[in-house]
């Protein structure tokens, strides 16, 4: 209330500042309130759960969920089971009465015309808001290379990645598990290296030497085919086809080298938890395991992995920009008996002058039949937000429209 009250001594470019304040300190007293209730939840056995100390010493050896495994646990710990609702369809098919299906998912072949590939493209992102890529130009052998790196970064002994784990998100290059932000949320089962790249750049010396060159030579490439893209969805927009790479709002990537161990109870927990993506664009690189879905029409469908195909996703603020025009899609990935699942996303945000503009729907898609759907924001804000929701928000849109 006091800070309300303050607003109208404020200038006009504090209000972002001020507003991105407020929102904070609403969601720290509502999980304050949300986790004070939850300390009185009782397990089965009668004793109470002591969710914190649990995590902390989870947390404290730093081996992650691999570590668990290589213990031979064969129950996984309380804070990664998630509650029934979140583990099934939402409407299971009635023909198979199974929770997730398999389609034939929208495939942009590069060999193609520009037409063609830009027309797939807009329908495929416009519905689905995923996409296959194939014949995108990037070599098998890079793509094969950095499953590998990813593999042996994590199959390390534990002490060799104990000097980069952390949970800090100003951490360039960190290692950890995803123990959940908030109490009573639940963790997934898996493992993962963080590589920030701002403004495409980063210091070499700063990636585990175990696989600095795979992540330097594959990072180049994504780079190469996020500049294609931002071509053809801006001609897919009906705009100039310079225009996404001119505002900058790819221009940064946060490489996730993710590590999926086999689980012992795979019906109690999830690889990742169902979300849609912070970023503009994400483009996923995956193993022959499986485990992706997305949800579409309300129903869970499994994305089988094609070798040297690249899943493309539209993110939360791409939609936001494009004044949805383009989709953002809530997706997850099941936990398993077999693995372990190793996977690379690639996360597209603003570069740093970019990032400190406030973003909103592009002005050349408006109009008076086609008013703003989103106020403008900082994505700074967007990020903290959605972070500070944890699980409890899949996505955080609609708090940002108009």
């Amino acid at each position: 209330l006091t800070l309300y009250k303050g607003l109208h001594a404020l200038t006009v470019t504090s209000i972002n500042t001020y507003r991105s304040l407020a929102i904070s300190l609403y969601l720290y007293i509502e999980a304050y309130i949300t986790t004070t209730a939850a300390m009185e939840v009782i397990s089965a056995n009668g004793h109470h759960y002591d969710w914190t100390k649990e995590v902390q010493e989870f947390d404290q050896t730093k081996a992650g969920v691999k570590g668990l495994v290589d213990e031979g646990v064969t129950k996984i710990p309380r804070f990664f089971v998630h509650p029934p609702e979140s583990m099934k369809s939402p409407s299971p098919p009635a023909a198979t009465g199974s929770s997730a299906r398999e389609v034939e998912f929208p495939t942009i072949d590069f060999q193609g015309s520009r037409r063609e590939i830009v027309d797939g493209i807009r329908e495929a992102a416009s519905t689905w808001g995923f996409f296959r890529l194939v014949n995108h130009g990037v070599p098998f052998e890079v793509m094969d290379a950095m499953l590998d790196a990813v593999r042996r970064f994590h199959e390390q002994p534990t002490e060799a990645k104990m000097p980069l784990y952390s949970s800090d998100s100003r951490q360039r290059v960190r290692f950890n598990s995803n123990v959940a932000v908030r109490e009573f949320d639940a963790a997934c089962w898996r493992d993962l290296l963080t590589c920030v790249f701002h403004d495409d750049t980063m210091d070499p010396e700063a990636i585990p030497q175990v696989c600095r060159k795979e992540v330097q030579d594959y990072v180049k490439h994504m780079i190469k085919l996020r500049e294609t893209l931002a071509e053809i969805l801006s001609e897919a927009l009906g705009l100039s086809s310079d225009l996404l790479s001119g505002i900058e709002c790819m221009k940064s990537q946060a490489l996730a080298c993710l590590y999926y161990p086999i689980c012992p109870e795979p019906e109690l927990t999830l690889g990742t938890v169902k979300h849609s993506d912070t970023t503009f664009l994400t483009l996923l690189l995956q193993d022959t395991i499986g485990g992706l879905q997305v949800l579409h029409q309300n129903q869970w469908f499994d994305v089988p992995p094609v070798r040297g195909a690249i899943i493309a996703n539209i993110g939360d603020l791409m939609q936001i920009i494009s004044n949805d025009k383009f989709k953002s899609v809530e997706h997850r990935v099941l936990a398993q008996p077999v693995g372990p699942r190793i996977s690379v996303a690639c996360f597209f945000t603003p570069s740093g002058r970019a990032g400190a503009k406030p973003f909103g729907p592009i002005k050349e898609l408006l109009s008076e039949e086609n008013p703003p759907i989103y106020r403008e924001f900082l994505c700074r804000e967007y990020f903290e937000y959605y972070k500070m929701k944890g699980t409890n928000v899949s996505s955080a849109l609609p708090h940002y429209k108009l």
